[in-house]
């Protein structure tokens, strides 16, 4: 309150003289700096006063901590800090007293301790950040106070019956020579001269480790039980509560001094015990006991005091781990069993796990453990993989780990620290996890994160941004910060080079099988984001690249082209072969072959190569002859315009317009035999009357984001790829990540302001449209009818469960008769069919008009609840018969044998109006696949090929309606009694 107030009067005289601030600093200050001031002095001010007075100054100074933009300018720390200064003698030297002349002499004094501890310590930052120099009031109390602390603990030794104010000061020395030794490692000013260090030294690193400092009895009392006036008796004085808090804090400060000592001394510690020469430190010239001690005061000390343990073992086991193997995978297991069992404690898990993380994963163990290939290798690993799985489960886990990892390799690889990048390759599984990390959060826990998100989004103008540090544990900070390694990483170092490279492999493999674990998948589940991740990250990678690394992995890029996937993975795929062929021109004729491989190969999945065609002006710019390029161009495109696809036709119209103004731009001439061609399949394109699908879908895609406004090279920069590429995709809003993201997370470098990190203004202003490429599960005319085939009616089914249950032991035929059905002779084939709605829709008509039996790929499909809905029990009253796509042929000859007409539902050249046809009793008909039809094999074995007049621009039905519509007419033929041979 009293800084806030200040800060509020001097924003009122901001433009007046700076002298006011400390004025109004002072009407509020005086008392309080007046009691500070006196402190060195007067012997007999009450504790309670004294300990109110310090307790202020702690809370002011690390309230007045300078955050926000305006932290320069702040008046009111400057203030503050320069009062505190006139005091810092006189605090100084009562802290001094109160801590050596043997005035805390019980266990409630031990608080004291920490209290003047603090105090001390904030007075040397302090001093630090204000300039230290020789004699100054802080500095003059330290050798004094430090000399003092060995001298007690050096009578402390050979005491036989200490009583408790001998060893509460024990116990206060201990924790002041802790506290020297932290403030010294912070602040190397505060180092002693050599002789004065050496004795010191020498003195802390032959205490003897792991000692318990003996509970005390009270003066005038004898040890043991003491008889009350009243006939009961205690075994505990009430001064000496709760003493076990005190032995484990004296193992926690003796812990701090050892790891002090061990960092200091780094160079002393012997890899064996044959290469000691002269013990003068044996707590570090000895580093097998050492380390054997800290694995045994693990297991005594409270979860918030093992700290300390932890540095030292991170400066012992790299040491020890050649010649005493087993003994350091016992430290990796007994740490991570703490480590795990603090996972709900929030106040010590996160110090702790930081600890346990900069010990395990310490570059110089990973490097050894690597050169190895021993029991410890596999331990890191396993210990890897479980922080990795525990991180589901709790954010931040995994955050910490990859971030050390990543700045000890950035470390090594500029030679600052100890440790090999090359380790880095030895564990590229965790570089490959964090780049695809992330959980799929449930609608509770997405609320939180909408929250959060928006604070973070107000920035500077909201005051908890100031206030409270972001702990970054999210999970998108850990694909930022090893995105940001990455792009630190030199193509040209060959270790970089390797390192890259053989993740981009990983990565592959990565995007295979998540492709093979799952063929169909939902927009936005876990494995769409997964492989969405994976191309994000290749794309970064891509500057890595040579043409010998590309060679080997070209056909798995290309291979990706032809797999089912959403529209935003597409994308990425598209947008990086464009990048490689733009590069590497010598691979266009592996992406010509793409567009000649068979037909069950290339599917609707060929619209991924046209729309890389679409970018031919991109890919031309490094091709000095480009007539051949360009006339290859048009023919693939021309070849695809007469596809029987709709959406392809669309994507291959698109890329001959863009080739074909690359030609006319070029003035290339020798094509002007196919002017009139492709200017009029042009025109009828653009002139499209009505407002059917195909005008408004010719226009969407032209307007749309990938063909109209992204540029491949200029829109390259991580903005582009995290953050404008998802949103306009269509990807959940979680995995957009936006610039500032990257930018505030600093504990990685980087260069934000340049062009690798921004976006290309126009592309990053536009907005979602309303169209995206079509997945290799459906054509645009079933694409636009989805909305209105999403809600499908429910029809109440009249009859019980309870009657129907009771007729399932009988066949269909029997159960069909028993309610006077008629069966007709139809056989039905869908087994090319592949979605569960036309499924269950066709098993649904089938039954309705009395099909003798319906043909599927697989019972399967039954159990689903598309079919299901769809069908409505429809599959309890008919027959179904499973038939695999493979078996068709030999299938179809079956029925051929037995008299059946066999009857295929597509446009050929010879096929036969519906209008026209009769259908003869004993028919079989074959229904084609949603997107390819009915192949070429199957065609061969057709009778005759149906098709159905059509009078809009669309071509195609749906596969289910074409199939309802041949029914309905076999169905009235039969009726009428019109049947008679094939027309």
């Amino acid at each position: 309150m009293v800084l806030l107030a200040v800060d509020v009067k001097g924003i009122k005289t901001k433009f007046r003289e700076k002298q006011r601030t400390q004025n109004v600093l002072r009407i509020f200050l005086d008392p309080w700096l007046d009691a500070l001031g006196k402190l060195g002095t007067n012997a007999y001010m009450p504790l309670l006063r004294t300990d109110r007075c310090l307790q202020l100054l702690v809370r002011l100074l690390h309230s007045c901590v300078p955050r926000g933009s305006s932290a320069q300018d702040d008046e009111v720390s400057a203030a503050l800090w320069a009062s505190v200064m006139s005091a810092a003698e006189s605090v100084s030297q009562f802290v001094l007293r109160r801590l050596t002349m043997n005035e805390l002499q019980d266990v409630a004094d031990l608080d004291r301790c920490q209290l003047y501890l603090t105090v001390l310590a904030e007075l040397v930052s302090l001093q630090v950040k204000l300039g230290w120099k020789a004699g100054n009031p802080v500095s003059r109390v330290i050798s004094p106070l430090r000399n003092a602390c060995v001298h007690h603990l050096q009578e402390a030794e050979g005491r036989q019956e200490p009583t408790l104010s001998h060893q509460v000061q024990t116990a206060v020395s201990m924790a002041t020579l802790a506290a020297l030794c932290e403030a010294e490692d912070r602040h190397p000013v505060l180092q002693p001269d050599s002789s004065s260090a050496e004795a010191v030294d020498r003195f802390l690193s032959a205490l003897p480790l792991n000692r318990m400092l003996q509970k005390p009895h009270s003066e005038g009392q004898s040890i043991g039980v003491c008889p009350l006036e009243n006939g009961s008796v205690f075994e505990e004085s009430s001064s000496s509560q709760g003493w076990g808090k005190v032995v484990a804090q004296y193992l926690h400060d003796q812990w701090v001094c050892l790891s002090f000592l061990l960092r200091k001394h780094q160079g002393l510690i012997p890899a064996t015990e044959s290469d000691v020469l002269k013990c003068c430190l044996p707590a570090v010239e000895m580093p097998v006991p050492t380390l054997q001690s800290a694995l045994d005061v693990l297991t005594v000390l409270p979860a918030g005091l093992v700290l300390p343990v932890f540095h030292c073992m991170e400066v012992l086991v790299p040491k020890l781990l050649t010649s005493e193997e087993t003994l350091c995978i016992e430290s990796f297991d007994v740490a991570w069993k703490m480590i795990s069992s603090l996972s709900n404690t929030q106040l010590t898990f996160w110090p702790n796990l930081k600890a346990f993380v900069h010990f395990v994963f310490n570059n110089e163990i990973l490097t050894i453990a690597a050169k190895l290939k021993g029991p410890a290798y596999d331990k890191i690993k396993e210990i890897m993989c479980k922080m990795i799985e525990m991180s589901s489960i709790k954010s931040g886990v995994f955050n910490i780990l990859i971030c050390y990892c990543c700045q000890s390799w950035l470390a090594a690889a500029s030679g600052v620290a100890q440790g090999s990048f090359s380790s880095a390759k030895d564990y590229s599984e965790l570089v490959l996890e964090a780049c695809v990390f992330g959980t799929v959060f449930r609608r509770d826990q997405r609320l939180i994160q909408d929250v959060q998100t928006f604070i973070e989004n107000l920035g500077q103008g909201c005051a908890a941004n100031i206030i409270l540090e972001n702990t970054k544990r999210e999970d998108y900070y850990v694909r930022i910060c090893v995105i940001k390694f990455l792009c630190l990483l030199d193509g040209s170092d060959v270790s970089h080079k390797l390192f890259l490279e053989d993740l981009a492999v990983k990565l592959l493999d990565k995007d295979e099988s998540a492709s093979r674990s799952r063929t169909r998948y939902h927009e936005n589940s876990l494995q769409h984001r997964v492989k969405n991740r994976v191309w994000q990250t290749l794309l970064v990678l891509f500057p890595a690249f040579d043409q010998n690394f590309l060679h080997g992995i070209i056909d798995k890029v290309f291979h990706a082209g032809f797999t089912n996937n959403q529209a935003s993975i597409k994308y990425f795929i598209e947008w990086l072969i464009i990048l490689i062929l733009h590069k590497f021109p010598e691979f266009l004729p592996k992406f010509w072959a793409c567009f000649s491989y068979g037909e069950e190969k290339i599917k609707t999945s060929i619209c991924t190569f046209l729309s890389v065609l679409s970018h031919l002006d991109i890919i031309v710019q490094n091709i000095p002859e480009k007539k051949l390029v360009l006339k290859q161009a048009l023919t693939v495109a021309l070849q695809w315009c007469l596809s029987h696809n709709f959406s392809v036709r669309l994507y291959a119209l698109v890329a001959l317009k863009k080739a074909w103004h690359l030609c006319k731009a070029l003035q290339f001439e020798e094509c002007g035999a196919w002017t009139t061609v492709i200017e009029c399949s042009l025109s009828q394109a653009e002139s499209m009357h009505g407002a059917g699908n195909a005008r408004k879908n010719w226009q969407r895609i032209q307007d749309h984001f990938f063909f109209s406004t992204f540029h491949p090279l200029k829109d390259y920069s991580l903005e582009t790829i995290f953050y404008t590429f998802p949103r306009l995709s269509g990807v959940t809003e979680e995995e957009w990540i936006a610039l500032e993201k990257f930018a505030n997370f600093t504990d990685i470098p980087s260069n934000v302001g340049s062009q690798w990190y921004l976006s290309g203004i126009t592309l990053g202003e536009l907005s979602p449209g309303d169209w995206s490429q079509q997945d290799q599960g459906s054509t645009l005319g079933e694409a636009d009818s989805q909305s209105e085939w999403a809600d499908v009616q429910k029809k109440i089914i009249p009859w019980g469960h309870s009657a129907l249950d009771s007729d399932l032991e009988l066949e269909f035929q029997d159960r069909a008769a028993k309610l006077g059905k008629s069966i007709s002779r139809l056989i039905v084939v869908a087994s090319l069919i592949d979605k569960p709605t036309n499924l269950g829709g066709l098993c649904r008509t089938c039954e309705v008009f009395g099909a003798a039996v319906l043909v599927v790929g697989s019972l399967q499909c039954v159990s689903d609840r598309q079919f299901q809905h769809l069908s409505v029990s429809a599959e309890q009253w008919l027959p179904l018969v499973e038939v695999r796509p493979s078996q068709l042929v030999d299938y179809l000859q079956q029925k051929k044998a037995e008299g059946y007409t066999v009857i295929g539902v597509e446009q050929t050249a010879q096929s036969s109006d519906l209008a026209q046809y009769r259908f003869p009793e004993k028919s079989l008909l074959l229904l084609g696949n949603e997107r390819e039809g009915i192949p070429v094999n199957l065609i061969q074995q057709l009778d005759v090929c149906v098709e159905i007049p059509q009078q809009g621009i669309i071509r195609s039905l749906n596969v289910h309606v074409s199939g309802a519509l041949l029914i309905w007419e076999y169905t009235r033929q039969q009726l009428l009694g019109c049947a008679g041979p094939p027309s």
